[in-house]
């Protein structure tokens, strides 16, 4: 996945703030929506738009409990939210999948008593957070773009000046 990233049209600072931009977003619980965010976040930062698209693969099925237990401990920290205190017990999945279901049939009820103690302390947890892990996949993912793209001039000038072409 590095080589895909790294081989992506652009400055290692727009690649690199792009990927920060969707490892950012992940970091949030707009389960569904992070796609869209990440892509909107890099456009209003003028980032590369393909690599935050990429960067939102930090947020996956393994990593994603600890990112939503992570986000609402520290929420609940900040105090912020009066719900389950304990984050270990919280089913999230079901959770996001039922605040889908209540949208999509207009149940305020369910989002407003149910959802909205366990979503507002994410909420708060997610900026922080989300901060802190832009700044942290920026500058884990500037320096071996950098490196990689000064590697590829170097031996596309070595293979043209023997009468290579590109690959």
């Amino acid at each position: 996945m590095f080589h895909r990233v790294a081989r992506i049209p652009g400055t290692p600072h727009d690649i690199a703030a792009g990927f920060a931009c969707g490892a950012a977003v992940s970091f949030t619980p707009f389960v569904g929506a992070h796609i869209l965010f990440s892509v909107a976040l890099a456009f209003v930062l003028r980032a590369n738009l393909v690599s935050s698209v990429i960067g939102t693969v930090v947020g996956n099925p393994w990593s994603f409990p600890f990112i939503w237990i992570l986000i609402y401990r520290l929420g609940r920290w900040a105090g912020f939210g009066e719900g389950p205190g304990d984050a270990d017990m919280l089913d999230f999945a079901a959770l996001f999948g039922r605040m889908l279901d209540a949208v999509l049939s207009f149940d305020f009820v369910y989002l407003l008593e149910t959802a909205w103690p366990v979503w507002w302390p994410m909420m708060v947890g997610s900026v922080p957070t989300a901060i802190v892990a832009w700044f942290a996949f920026y500058y884990l993912i500037k320096a071996p773009v950098s490196a990689y793209q000064r590697r590829r001039v170097r031996f596309v000038r070595i293979a043209n000046a023997q009468g290579h072409q590109e690959p």
